[in-house]
C-alpha cells in the first residue's frame, strides 16, 4: 500500500512540482496552499508523512509542526527558504525529522522521503532480539513501540531513535556530538545544542519512568535509574 505525504506550500509552483516528483515514485498526495488546511486534513484523515513550508499565511510551518507534535508522532519534513544554522535547529527541537533548504533539487527530497521511511522500516526488522529494556522501559523495535510499564510512549521518529541509542549504550555517557551523528545523521558541523530540546520532550513523555535521561555537563547525556528530571 502507498503511503500518502501531505504538502503544504503557499508556492502552487513548488508544491505541485514536489507533488509530481512523489507521484512519479509511487506515492500519494495532497496538497494545500497553507497551514492551517492541512491542519484540518490531517485531523479528519492523517497521512504518513508531512512536507512543510516555513513562511506562509496563517499557521506557519513551524507552528503547525508544534501543533502536530502536541498529539501525533508522524514524520515531518520540512522546506524552507531560510538557511541560517539557527533556523536548522529550531526545526529540529520543535520536532522535524529533515530540513530542506530551498532551491532544492525534487530528487533530492524524494530520496529523503525514501531514507526516512527505510529507516523506520530497518528500525522495526534489524534486531531479531527486538525487545530492548531499561528500567522500567521496554522497547519494541520490530513494531517500533516503546512503553513505560506497560503504557506505550508516543514518540517520534526522532525521539524514538534517540531512546534506542540511549538504551543501547546505557553503560556510557553519550556525547551531543554522537548524538547528531548516529540519530540525525549530520556529517557535519552543527550546533549540538540541537539536541537538547528533543532530550527536553522526551524527558517529559518519561515522567512516569523511573529512568532518567541525566545531564554529563559539557558533554551530553546518560541513562540512570531514578527519579525522573521534569
Amino acid at each position: 500500500m502507498s503511503k500518502l505525504i501531505y504538502i503544504a506550500d503557499d508556492d502552487k509552483n513548488i508544491r505541485d512540482l514536489i507533488a509530481g516528483f512523489l507521484k512519479n515514485d509511487g506515492f500519494e498526495t495532497e496538497v494545500f496552499e497553507n497551514g492551517d488546511a492541512l491542519l484540518q486534513a490531517f485531523s479528519v484523515k492523517p497521512a504518513d508523512m508531512l512536507i512543510l513550508d516555513i513562511m506562509m499565511p496563517g499557521t506557519d510551518g513551524l507552528a503547525l509542526c508544534t501543533k502536530i507534535r502536541a498529539e501525533n508522532s508522524v514524520p515531518i519534513i520540512i522546506v524552507s527558504a531560510r538557511d541560517s544554522e539557527v533556523d536548522r535547529i529550531t526545526g529540529i527541537a520543535i520536532g522535524s525529522d529533515d530540513y530542506l533548504v530551498k532551491p532544492f533539487s525534487p530528487v533530492e527530497l524524494v530520496a529523503r522521503v525514501h531514507a526516512i521511511f527505510r529507516r523506520m522500516q530497518i528500525d522495526q526488522q534489524k534486531n531479531k532480539e527486538n525487545l530492548l529494556k531499561y528500567g522500567d522501559i521496554c522497547v519494541n523495535q520490530n513494531e517500533r513501540m516503546a512503553a513505560v510499564n506497560g503504557e506505550k510512549l508516543d514518540l517520534t521518529p526522532t525521539e524514538y531513535l534517540l531512546m534506542v541509542y540511549l538504551i543501547q549504550n546505557n553503560g556510557r555517557a553519550v556525547s551531543r556530538e554522537e548524538l547528531l551523528k548516529h540519530v540525525w545523521r549530520f556529517e557535519t558541523d552543527v550546533d549540538t545544542r540541537a539536541t537538547d530540546d528533543v532530550v527536553k520532550r522526551l524527558r517529559k513523555k518519561l515522567k512516569d519512568s523511573a529512568v532518567c535521561i541525566a545531564s554529563v555537563w559539557g558533554y551530553g547525556f546518560k541513562l540512570e535509574l531514578g527519579e525522573a528530571e521534569k
